[in-house]
């Protein structure tokens, strides 16, 4: 059914300047004709190391899908005057908060919500001058950095609309740093006027304001008062409706700025990062304008017809990104949240409806780490189902699983067995973007089968989202798609880790990506080497290397195969890449995040697994071990058997010997971006999860 759909509303737009097709047979694709839908670049140097292109010319490409727009104020405006009165963003209103006791004793604050209430894209342009024009009056100008520390609302939108109009560069923050990154990052880009929430202001804000130098005004969303007894004298505290009204005023309403240019500063873009202090990614109106054209081309049908479910931090690169693309196209975006998305969310009230069960989205942007959770907990109700029910599923998943590697699809089976599972996800969604991390091929085939087509999405903050996308047409898994018009891509050789250009059956290397999307640098050149580095090739464009490790197939589709900063040498000499084997072994039942460690000094890796806790409990109780969770988990005899699966499932993936974890710390914490330990994006911080866990490693390692 979704298939079909797709099929009738896929735009040609820009297919005219693709490379012609590189017909070369691929093991990979089972038929003909999905393999010449998914032939999308080639090498236009003629060399397995590239530049791979899905154009003949990158920069001229990207201005054809938003022609005459170069700022990112000229894209809202454009939209604006197309769909005046459709609905633009919504939210839902907290109709009551209820405390509810869990078995354990926990309370859990559980809400019930009303519907969705729209604006139009015309009240909404309304709010954004009014803003805009409020800052202004409160001594922000052109030019000037302005930051935002926020949950993602469409009070975060609105901000950062009015920003890109009135040319304030917008300093973006997670909502989830810690304490001390957002101290670093308020005084590293000397931000005066800052926007945020009232649940942030009246918690973790209050802890950081008095360490920040040079902030005057602090502007908040949301409803209430705030007692300004508990923050410094020399704060401004605002709420974000008293400065749209302060903008409407009649002296404000002619206040002079100076007009974005497609070269303007327009984001700073803070990431969590995986070690070290976060880095400000600076970001020009033309670098976003460059990698939402690409991004877009990439996307069939987009249109007002389409709903969109933002929960995903907008602070996040694939967040802002994909809100701004749709918003170009006249699609509707609902705002959500991941505590509240489905019916099952944790501060649902039992019985209550998700946001999706009432928003209905028909396109959803997701990070693996989600994607994994939709799949485990549909597994774990499929194991609970009777004997002919299991059957059944599984009959209709292998099948459908056949059809679509043959360009076909099965609509009795989406309607008698998989429209369940879609309900999950309010039952519309046609198409998912997944981005920020690698996506199993179990997670993907699963989300395919019981969902919609999914997009896999490669890029960086540093190369302003996404640089390469696989078509949804493209039914094989593990591979990232091609470059997007707005990208080309490089292979560099590494030899160190054993890869270079002239690999067989196909070349491999570090990635470089090259474009007018690639970042400007970062705010402060000597975090620079932390991460990656830019450069400027003779002919003036722009490249990263990202340090991520890709082999590019036939048909200029691109794989990632490894990651240098997670290769590490052990004791004996062999390399041992901690990303592949922690790939390898989170689709295991029995576990829901999982870090590999290697110390150079020792001949074998070791583990902390975050267990999945039905799973682990019911093995528990196999081994007549009894207790609380975390009791149960620093069991000794449960270590060794979970090791045992570990062991299993290693030598089912072919894991080599030193692959595999010899010893395992079970932890009862989940791992959040509160505690720190993952980053918005649900990346591993390695660096804080090694001094989270540095008794248990010296403890593993005999020291």
């Amino acid at each position: 059914m979704f298939l079909s759909q797709i099929g009738r509303r896929k735009s040609d737009r820009g297919r005219e300047n693709l490379c012609p097709a590189v017909s070369i047979k691929t093991s990979e694709i089972a038929c003909s004709r999905v393999m010449a839908e998914c032939v999308r670049a080639r090498s236009v140097s003629g060399s397995p190391d590239g530049p791979y292109r899905a154009g003949q010319c990158v920069n001229s490409l990207v201005h054809e899908e938003f022609e005459g727009v170069d700022t990112l104020d000229k894209l809202f405006r454009y939209a604006v005057d197309r769909f005046t009165q459709l609905p633009c963003v919504g939210s839902r209103d907290v109709l009551s908060c209820e405390n509810e006791t869990q078995p354990d004793g926990k309370v859990f604050k559980k809400l019930i919500l009303g519907q969705y209430k729209w604006k139009s894209y015309e009240a909404v342009d309304h709010e954004v001058s009014s803003l805009g024009r409020g800052l202004y009056a409160l001594g922000q100008r052109s030019r000037s950095s302005i930051a935002i520390f926020c949950e993602t609302r469409e009070e975060w939108m609105i901000t950062a609309q009015a920003c890109f109009r009135f040319n304030y560069p917008l300093v973006t923050l997670y909502a989830t740093l810690g304490e001390d990154a957002v101290t670093f990052g308020l005084n590293q880009c000397g931000a005066t006027h800052l926007i945020t929430s009232k649940e942030l202001l009246e918690t973790k804000l209050k802890v950081v304001l008095p360490d920040v130098v040079g902030l005057k005004h602090v502007i908040y969303a949301g409803s209430g008062g705030v007692s300004i007894q508990d923050y410094p004298k020399s704060l401004s505290i605002h709420s974000l409706q008293e400065v749209m009204e302060l903008g409407n005023k009649p002296e404000n309403l002619n206040g002079q700025f100076d007009a974005p240019s497609p070269s303007d500063l327009a984001v700073v873009m803070y990431t969590s990062g995986s070690t070290g202090h976060p880095k400000g990614v600076m970001m020009h109106h033309s670098n976003l304008i460059a990698g939402m054209a690409g991004q877009c081309q990439r996307i069939p049908g987009l249109g007002p017809e389409d709903t969109y479910v933002g929960y995903l931090p907008l602070a996040h690169v694939l967040e802002l990104t994909a809100e701004m693309s749709c918003l170009s196209h006249g699609c509707r975006i609902g705002y959500s949240s991941p505590h509240t998305l489905s019916d099952q969310s944790s501060k649902i009230k039992r019985g209550c409806k998700g946001d999706c069960t009432v928003l209905k989205p028909t396109l959803i942007a997701a990070v693996p780490e989600i994607m994994d959770r939709i799949y485990k907990n549909v597994m774990s109700k499929v194991a609970e189902m009777s004997t002919l029910q299991r059957m059944l599923f599984n009959m209709a998943y292998k099948y459908k699983v056949q059809q679509l590697e043959h360009g076909a699809d099965t609509p009795i089976c989406n309607t008698l067995v998989f429209k369940r599972v879609s309900l999950l996800l309010g039952g519309c969604v046609r198409l998912m973007l997944s981005g920020g991390a690698p996506l199993s091929p179990d997670t993907h085939r699963f989300i395919k089968v019981c969902f919609c087509p999914v997009g896999i999405g490669y890029g960086l903050t540093e190369t302003c989202g996404a640089a390469t996308i696989s078509e949804f047409s493209d039914y094989t898994t593990g591979r990232v798609g091609a470059p997007l018009i707005c990208s080309e891509i490089k292979l560099r050789d590494w030899p160190e880790g054993g890869y270079t250009c002239q690999d067989t059956p196909h070349p491999r290397g570090e990635i470089l990506i090259g474009g007018p999307n690639v970042a400007m640098g970062y705010y402060s050149s000597e975090a620079e080497g932390e991460s990656g580095e830019f450069w400027v090739d003779e002919a003036g464009q722009r490249w990263f290397c990202t340090g991520d490790v890709g082999e590019m197939h036939p048909d200029g589709c691109l794989q990632i195969v490894d990651r240098k900063k997670d290769l590490v040498k052990l004791q004996a000499g062999e390399y041992v890449s901690l990303a592949k084997v922690e790939a390898a072994l989170k689709n295991c039942p029995l576990i829901d995040n999982i870090c590999v460690y290697a110390n150079s000094n020792q001949n074998y890796i070791i583990s902390f697994v975050v267990p999945n806790q039905k799973q682990l409990t019911e093995l528990a109780n196999r081994n007549g071990i009894k207790g609380e969770w975390e009791e149960i988990c620093n069991h000794a005899t449960l270590e060794q058997e979970v090791l045992k699966v570990i062991k299993e499932v290693a030598t089912m993936n072919k894991l080599q010997r030193f692959e595999v974890p010899m010893k395992v710390r079970l932890s009862s914490q989940v791992w959040t971006p509160e505690t720190g330990l993952v980053t918005d994006a649900f990346k591993l911080k390695r660096k804080e999860l090694q001094m989270h866990y540095r008794h248990d490693i010296e403890r593993m390692y005999g020291a």
